[in-house]
């Protein structure tokens, strides 16, 4: 025990790497799988490169525990072995002051949108290595003035500091936390963010813990065994605990990983509860489409907007009319829900109008920067201007077509279908629906199939008959 406790590879220590790399691997699992198992498309901007961010800075904080604490025992030292590469620099900037970083970045993102309701004016690849400066000033600062011992551990008046820091950064995520705790979310971003902090307070508390008793009683083996097991296990659990998906992709984080379950909440409209919602139901009647009537009348049909939504898409130009589609189902909000309104319009303008969205719609700079420096994400009439221009350039190009195409007929026909006429009734052919209604001569069963005037007549002459 002596010599492992001081030089590392105690049976602990290996156990302590294998809770932690378990961990890591159920952390990629949770951050990947709802990608596999809905086949999502990846998301552009911050809602997808914070998360892998925090995958990043997760594994570097479990690799700099690891190494800078002696878990594994080497019988050479070699150059990366460095004291100041791991517990400085990979465990600070790049490790749990990453983490810290990236769960204010999200709390930052959620109280401009849903209590200012409105976009935040810094865009997340700006403001994250903004507050991540102090945590790289301090890193070079320690680094240039060699205050590690030979044990990896600070000198005893810098630690003071160092507990500042991470404590300044976690005050500041419950500033932001405090401030919109008062939002009735629908996903879990409060309950993540809470959590992120209690876990986050009690890893410094333990890291405190730890260096001091470690400090103390350098000369106790079990104790700097227990104390570097304790400590890689409160690691393994932070980053499990501290990775959420709910402030950068709601929807996805209320979908169930069970394909079974995938269409629960396939839409965010579903997700946020918008009454008919979702896919067409089957015993929802048929319109009577009349081809002179102003396209955007007709797109308030549910069928009529299905159908021509689906020629958009074979004409790999769909973006506009999903677009109407989850415009219109904002307009069923009502009003005074602002919160239901912030989700769905946030969810729009990641989707539709942000620059490189998965399905960028193609409106003028004006309607585009109109809608993203909004001042009220709830506001009624927020894509409406949007939402003409993207009518008149269907209305050009997507409605001449789909009056000629299969879409459309397919439509008809149903039409047809649902009031009654089952089958169309072609004039000068004669049709009995259990024969052949070939006509005449090609008649492959050789029946005279007797017409309805016919029959008529017979039915009149054995009356009279009578």
């Amino acid at each position: 025990m002596g010599s492992c406790g001081k030089d590392g590879g105690c049976p602990s220590d290996y156990i302590a790497v294998a809770i932690s790399l378990l961990c890591f691997i159920l952390l990629l699992i949770k951050a990947t799988l709802p990608f596999l198992v809905h086949k999502v498309p990846r998301p552009k901007g911050s809602g997808f490169w914070i998360p892998v961010i925090q995958v990043f800075a997760s594994l570097n904080l479990l690799l700099s525990i690891v190494m800078s604490i002696n878990f594994l025992k080497f019988k050479k030292k070699h150059w990366w072995q460095s004291c100041y590469l791991w517990a400085v620099w990979v465990e600070g900037p790049l490790g749990f002051g990453l983490l810290l970083s990236c769960r204010i970045v999200q709390a930052f993102q959620l109280y401009y949108i849903f209590v200012k309701r409105r976009l935040p004016p810094i865009r997340s690849y700006f403001f994250l290595p903004t507050i991540l400066l102090p945590w790289i000033a301090g890193a070079a600062l320690l680094h240039k003035k060699k205050r590690l011992n030979e044990r990896c551990h600070l000198v005893t008046r810098w630690i003071i500091p160092v507990v500042f820091l991470h404590t300044t950064y976690v005050a500041a995520l419950v500033g932001f936390t405090v401030a919109i705790r008062h939002i009735e979310f629908r996903f879990h971003e409060l309950k993540d963010l809470w959590r992120g902090i209690l876990v986050s307070t009690t890893s410094v508390g333990l890291w405190v813990t730890a260096y001091i008793l470690n400090e103390i009683h350098d000369d106790i083996a079990w104790l700097q065994v227990t104390s570097r097991f304790l400590l890689l296990i409160m690691a393994s659990i932070l980053v499990l605990a501290f990775f959420s998906m709910s402030s950068s992709q709601p929807l996805l984080s209320k979908m169930s990983l069970r394909k079974r379950e995938a269409t629960e909440f396939e839409t965010m409209g579903r997700a946020l509860g918008i009454p008919d919602s979702g896919l067409l139901l089957q015993q929802e009647p048929a319109p009577d489409i009349d081809p002179n009537e102003p396209l955007d009348k007709l797109l308030l049909n549910k069928r009529f907007r299905q159908s021509f939504m689906a020629f958009a898409d074979s004409c790999l130009a769909g973006e506009s009319v999903h677009f109407y589609d989850e415009v219109h189902e904002l307009a069923k909000i009502p009003v005074n829900d602002p919160v239901r309104r912030i989700y769905m319009a946030r969810h729009i303008i990641e989707k539709y109008v942000m620059a490189g969205a998965t399905m960028e719609v193609n409106i003028s700079h004006r309607n585009r920067q109109e809608i993203l420096a909004t001042p009220d994400l709830a506001h009624p009439d927020l894509f409406h201007n949007a939402l003409n221009e993207l009518l008149q350039l269907m209305k050009m190009n997507l409605a001449k077509d789909y009056w000629s195409s299969m879409f459309f007929k397919k439509l008809r026909e149903d039409g047809t279908g649902s009031n009654g006429h089952e089958l169309e009734v072609v004039t000068g052919w004669n049709y009995s629906p259990r024969l052949s209604y070939v006509h005449g001569e090609d008649d492959p069963f050789h029946e005279e199939h007797p017409s309805k005037s016919s029959a008529h007549d017979t039915n009149t002459q054995d009356v009279e008959q009578q």
